[in-house]
């Protein structure tokens, strides 16, 4: 029998909107419970199955999986649900939506040790999946594709210095970058993402019941369901010339795998080089591409390493006010005392996009980071040349974020720090600054 409670008494006028009685989780072979097979790393996505989450009367019986679809964004889907904006039984019309382009599939796809954070099949539900959509099961995308194009105030500087010529097919004549752009929201493999890290499916499962404050109690309650939506947010890709060429080992392939950072990324905040970094590696993609290779940027919302914004801002604070002002040398301790640990990012899950696109080898991948590096190594894809930002990219007040890794062993061509430079590496206090 399924847990249940009643409706408080004060909410009889939200009946309208759902059943008298809420149910708070399932359990495997209860009445009215006979979810869609779903095979992890079949080799078609007939064998696979769709991914079925939503809880709408003819899908909820069928679910296959844990959490909701939308990622961080289901919670906005439910305030909207419940002020009327939405009906909750409202379902999508598909037609039109169709990518724009054709991605994969490829090996990695059908291999269940290679993709366990997204759904390969995510893109193409109506595909391979319309016939479930027409019996009334609650179907839904979890990959877009589509094309555009985007005007960057640092790509008109590129061109006005000549980094960039203005081909009409990569960069137009009026400055503008021609992208395909990829959305994916997250579809995690339980015993995959276990695996991945080293632990176990159910201690995975504790853990992400008791410190999302039992959000999904059927990752208690449901072992045999292996697939979870989590509540976070997703990532999107930025493909320079054709998607084709990604997998061709003929074709020189330029990546930027980028973790968000609003502050700078957006608002152009200078204590850190994440702007500069991104801005660096969409113009060398774009020359890759008019070379007759391609480039992407995969861009991550891991906000603050994973931390958030809130955390992110509280480290400032420290470091600002510590002894001896922000210091090269005491960078990644503040993080730590504040956040218990100095990244929560851990990229082990990481490459499964690059896997996705069909990703063999890398010729020129921009970036410092170690803990990337070794994911995408270690999950057999080729590394030739590892690129950092150049020196006159980096603003002032971000060296001391620069030097801090460098000396913790993140990747350069240039020379490592002591720990007597990393004390003399020190960053604008706050009263050098009018505000």
């Amino acid at each position: 029998m399924a847990s249940d409670a009643d409706v408080p008494a004060d909410s009889a006028p939200h009946q309208e909107l759902y059943p008298a009685r809420v149910v708070l989780t399932t359990y495997p072979s209860q009445h009215g419970i006979d979810p869609i097979p779903l095979r992890w790393g079949a080799k078609t996505p007939a064998e696979r199955g769709p991914v079925v989450v939503s809880r709408q009367q003819d899908s909820l019986g069928k679910r296959n999986a844990i959490g909701a679809g939308g990622g961080s964004y289901c919670i906005y889907r439910a305030l909207a649900v419940a002020i009327g904006a939405l009906g909750p039984n409202h379902r999508p019309d598909f037609r039109l939506t169709e990518p724009t382009n054709v991605i994969g599939p490829h090996p990695g796809w059908t291999d269940p040790e290679k993709i366990v954070s997204l759904d390969p099949w995510g893109h193409a539900i109506v595909e391979h999946y319309g016939d479930y959509i027409d019996r009334g099961i609650d179907v839904r995308p979890t990959i877009a594709i589509t094309k555009a194009h985007i005007k960057l105030a640092e790509i008109d500087e590129a061109i006005r210095k000549g980094i960039l010529a203005c081909d009409g097919d990569i960069v137009t004549a009026d400055g503008e970058l021609k992208v395909v752009k990829v959305a994916s929201e997250p579809v995690w493999h339980l015993p995959g993402v276990a695996k991945r890290f080293g632990i176990t499916e159910a201690t995975l499962r504790r853990a992400l019941f008791e410190d999302t404050g039992g959000m999904y109690p059927e990752l208690i309650t449901r072992p045999d369901l292996k697939v979870f939506l989590p509540p976070i947010g997703g990532l999107t890709v930025y493909i320079f010339g054709d998607p084709a060429h990604i997998p061709d080992p003929t074709k020189r392939l330029t990546m930027r795998v980028h973790d968000e950072c609003n502050g700078s990324d957006v608002f152009g905040s200078d204590i850190c080089t994440c702007k500069p970094y991104l801005t660096y590696s969409i113009e060398e993609c774009a020359r890759e591409a008019q070379n007759g290779g391609v480039g992407v940027v995969v861009y991550f919302r891991k906000e603050g390493r994973a931390l958030g914004e809130v955390t992110k801002y509280l480290v400032y604070n420290a470091r600002k006010r510590q002894e001896g002002g922000d210091t090269a040398a005491n960078y990644f301790k503040r993080t730590e005392f504040v956040a218990g640990v100095k990244d929560m990012r851990f990229q082990a899950l990481m490459p499964d996009i690059l896997h996705w696109l069909g990703v063999t080898r890398i010729d020129r991948f921009i970036s410092m980071s170690n803990m990337k590096y070794q994911a995408i190594v270690e999950s057999g894809i080729e590394v030739v040349e590892r690129i950092s930002i150049p020196e006159d990219r980096m603003p002032a007040d971000s060296k001391v974020e620069i030097e801090a890794k460098i000396a913790d062993g993140y990747f350069t061509t240039g020379a490592v720090p002591t720990a007597d430079d990393l004390l003399n590496v020190k960053g604008r206090n706050w009263d050098e600054v009018a505000h």
